[in-house]
């Protein structure tokens, strides 16, 4: 076995190809029926008790007997007579397939693709037949190396590379991570120009790094091809700054927020508008964005961080970082931000937040709770807002000045919610006085539900509270804005309590195939359910508790359950001050509802009717 191995590892020579050789030939014949031969015959060996044999996953070694047997896995005929067209240059037997309907995308079983098998064996005819043909020029391979590959694969590392070498090619490093390389990365790995043109020419991206973050220009190494990167990826960043801000102006921010986030209509316009000057280049470059989210809790704050996150970086999880500033309580707890120093315990894992930072200097990170902060903590942000860069435990600067830094806090929550709830009286109270009004112009005058807090309200009451908390000006004056979030109107309780119904009735289709509906009754029912200190999660509460609840029993009893329609419904009883939710349940096959008694949770009068 160990002479296998060595043979191997120098090459495939005569004498490994004399050795392996019945691999093959043992299966040309009749694939099938022989692979159940070497099942049965291996089974039968191994109750015999043999010691002569070594068992690997996806093949059986025999050396006593000088048999070697082989399970290879299979797949499409044509599928396999295209990946070895693409890669012996077999530029009519491509044709005739592509013709056929072969999948020009389909993967090898190993993971690649025959745009990448043409690419890296340098057949720019097949290259330029698959890309025609709808070939993405921008998947990546999946094949990781020989070890890893086969151990998701259940394979034999021998056999991976034995199948990588004769079905994509010989000249790679069999120790080399190939994980995430685009056809672009194989053609500048290859030092081929006319690929790399043909590939950027038909929609190839430059800039797309595999899974060690490298792009395909950091693996050129002839100087014109690295000219012509360089040139490349300068038209690309152009055309791609071109099309974001036709994006953004085609679909501003403030629609995109307000797709996930119900009112702060402040908030978001302040918010919008900060990252808008920063996106056009009107934005100071030394200096990263740091805000400062006021407000009551369950109101936003949170939400409106990740969706900022989720609009600049798009799906790039590492790209927001959010920390729990109540973990970083105790002056000693600095060290799990940035690191321990040498010679401590943990030095070289790195801090929780100069770690991430590395892999993505330009993330959004949330300081969530940051008031909890031990006031050395705070010392530490001092530097990383004022010039965007934080050295950590290991003596390493990183450069974060793209990075945009948010932090929440429930400071003054009290005196902002109570603020606001005084100002959406007011505004009430002008709607009424309007609404008396007989003249039918007046009448006509819209009152809009969007409050502000003024000035004189932060200078005299907000900063004040900040200054006793904080203790020192130079930490506030890094931040470039303080964001209000403000108590909710009627209307956007009513809007909260709609998510959430929609949310759950939604859950309800998927998992139960039960059809729930309401009305406005109960949309307004439970908008009564507010508690301004809270916010949304109340919302939320509410309606678990007084109608999933509900469902949740009365599925346990069998009273509602896989096609049948519930409908939910709101009573004001007399002299009661909230409403009551009420059950329909209409089943399947049937036209009409029954009501379902909560006290018993039975359906009333017709309880025995679906018996």
């Amino acid at each position: 076995m160990l002479k296998i191995f060595r043979l191997y590892n120098i090459h495939r020579t005569t004498r490994l190809n004399k050795t392996i050789q019945p691999l093959f030939t043992l299966t040309k014949c009749d694939r099938h029926s022989s692979l159940q031969s070497v099942s049965r015959k291996y089974e039968r060996k191994k109750r015999e008790n043999y010691n002569s044999h070594i068992n690997i996953p996806g093949m059986i070694f025999t050396l006593g007997l000088g048999v070697v047997f082989c399970e290879i896995k299979l797949f499409d005929r044509d599928e396999k007579k295209l990946f070895k067209g693409c890669m012996f240059g077999l530029t009519h037997e491509v044709r005739r397939l592509i013709k056929e309907g072969v999948d020009v995308n389909k993967r090898h079983h190993l993971g690649w693709t025959p745009l990448l098998v043409a690419t890296i064996n340098e057949q720019h005819d097949i290259v330029e037949i698959l890309l025609r043909a709808g070939a993405d020029p921008n998947l990546a391979d999946n094949y990781i190396n020989a070890n890893r590959t086969a151990h998701e694969k259940g394979m034999h590392p021998i056999e991976v590379l034995m199948i990588r070498d004769e079905e994509f090619s010989s000249s790679l490093n069999n120790k080399a991570t190939f994980l995430g390389f685009t056809a672009l990365h194989y053609a500048v790995l290859t030092d081929n120009l006319e690929i790399v043109k043909l590939l950027l020419k038909h929609g190839a991206n430059p800039m797309i790094e595999n899974d060690i973050g490298h792009t395909p220009m950091m693996y050129a190494k002839d100087d014109d091809l690295k000219q012509f990167l360089e040139k490349e990826i300068a038209i690309y960043e152009d055309k791609l700054k071109e099309k974001e801000m036709e994006e953004r102006r085609r679909y501003p921010l403030e629609e995109r927020l307000h797709k996930h986030i119900v009112g702060q209509e402040g908030a978001i316009a302040i918010v919008a508008a900060t990252i808008r000057r920063k996106e056009n280049g009107w934005a100071d470059d030394n200096h990263p964005l740091v805000f400062l989210f006021l407000g009551s809790s369950g109101i936003g704050k949170t939400e409106l961080a990740k969706q900022l996150a989720a609009y600049i970086h798009k799906d790039k999880q590492q790209a927001f970082i959010r920390l729990d500033m109540s973990e970083y309580q105790e002056k000693h707890e600095v060290a799990k931000l940035i690191g321990a120093p040498p010679g401590y315990i943990g030095h070289d894992d790195g801090g929780q937040l100069t770690k991430k930072l590395k892999k993505c200097p330009n993330a959004v990170v949330l300081f969530d709770e940051v008031d909890k902060a031990h006031p050395d903590v705070l010392t530490v942000l001092l530097q990383l807002f004022d010039e965007g860069r934080l050295t950590d435990g290991q003596g390493k600067t990183i450069e974060c000045k793209d990075a945009i830094f948010i932090m929440t806090s429930n400071l003054a929550s009290d005196e902002i919610a109570s603020h606001g709830l005084q100002l959406r009286k007011e505004i009430e109270k002008l709607k009424q006085e309007r609404l008396s009004v007989k003249d039918s112009k007046e009448n006509e005058q819209h009152i809009s539900d969007n409050i502000t807090i003024s000035r004189k309200f932060k200078d005299e009451v907000v900063k004040p509270i900040l200054k006793r908390h904080f203790k020192r000006d130079e930490f506030l004056g890094r931040i470039n804005e303080i964001v209000y979030f403000l108590p909710f109107s009627r209307n956007e309780l009513i809007q909260l309590v709609t998510w959430e119904l929609q949310c759950w009735a939604q859950r309800a289709k998927d998992k139960h195939k039960i059809e729930i509906k309401w009305d406005r009754s109960v949309e307004s029912a439970l908008a009564d359910g507010y508690d301004v200190n809270y916010g949304a999660r109340s919302i939320k509460y509410e309606v678990e508790r007084r109608v999933v609840n509900q469902l949740a029993a009365a599925h346990e009893k069998g009273l509602i359950g896989k096609g049948c329609t519930v409908q939910v419904s709101a009573i004001w009883p007399e002299n009661c001050e909230s409403a009551e939710i009420s059950l329909r349940v209409r089943k399947k096959g049937l036209k009409d509802f029954v009501e379902i008694d909560q006290t018993g949770l039975t359906l009333k009068n017709l309880a025995s009717i679906f018996r």
